[in-house]
């Protein structure tokens, strides 16, 4: 697997001089398989600049679009997608059982006179709902991707990529608020992980006014990892407050954090633009 960020924000694209480093478009992963397919993991405005790679793909695409949930953050940038304005785009939508309705919905909500010129009908791809993940897994050339339920207002999905003897973990927009259930559920899923990229959308101190907004801290996230034996733990979903300056201090107090602890655990924060291969 490659995996290149695309977006790495949080609740609004933030871009401007303070946001140079880590990016300030909201959540979109590219993750490329070893057997040649494509898969995209939302479709926040990070997914504007991945579709202009596209054009130099040539004419015939064809790539999953795997979706966490509904939120804007995390649909608006599909209208600004080229691909989808092709009759040689193919695109397999799975993922939260409403995404459909969100990718629709950024065009319009029949609730007004439209959010864009065209409604999502006059798109020339063809785009389809595969609906696999409700019904247990999805497999893509031998990668074997699952699911877990997000502890996130409205709901949504976390997901789980194995291809080989590798594992990629991505939940985003995830609340790990101490319930003990709940977090053996996450460390069961994440269990010996190779990456586990999770929200870490607020500090320790801002993270107790925030209760029910859907988002984790640094420290619950670190804790996750720590009990799942996952190999590199990768802060996601940045504030929008956030600037450079202020993830680069969260990284450094991140990893001095872990070698109190004497682990063997990599932490770093996602970087928009950036690739790694797994």
């Amino acid at each position: 697997m490659k995996i290149t960020f695309w977006g790495t924000r949080g609740s609004t694209p933030v871009p401007g001089k303070d946001t140079i480093i880590y990016g300030g478009n909201t959540t979109c992963l590219e993750i490329d398989l070893a057997g040649g397919k494509k898969v995209i993991v939302d479709a926040g405005t990070g997914i504007r600049a991945l579709g202009n790679k596209f054009e130099s793909y040539g004419d015939e695409i064809e790539l999953y679009l795997l979706i966490t949930h509904i939120h804007w953050d995390h649909v608006f940038g599909f209208p600004f997608f080229p691909p989808i304005y092709k009759s040689s785009t193919r695109i397999l939508v799975d993922g939260y059982s409403q995404c459909m309705k969100g990718l629709r919905y950024s065009f319009d909500n029949k609730m007004g006179d439209g959010f864009f010129p065209i409604r999502f009908e006059e798109l020339n791809a063809d785009i389809q709902f595969i609906d696999k993940l409700s019904n247990g897994y999805l497999e893509i050339d031998g990668a074997v991707i699952d699911t877990i339920p997000l502890h996130h207002p409205q709901g949504g999905l976390g997901f789980r990529f194995r291809e080989g003897e590798k594992t990629l973990v991505f939940l985003t927009d995830n609340e790990l608020d101490g319930n003990k259930g709940s977090l053996d559920r996450y460390t069961g899923f994440c269990e010996g992980a190779d990456v586990l990229i999770h929200d870490s959308h607020y500090t320790p101190e801002e993270i107790s006014k925030h209760s029910g907004w859907g988002h984790s801290d640094y420290l619950s996230a670190i804790d996750l990892a720590l009990k799942a034996h996952v190999k590199k733990l990768i802060l996601f979903h940045h504030a929008p407050e956030r600037k450079d300056s202020d993830v680069i201090k969260m990284v450094i107090l991140c990893q001095d954090l872990v070698k109190e602890k004497d682990t063997a655990l990599q932490i770093e924060a996602a970087k928009e633009n950036s690739t790694f291969d797994l």
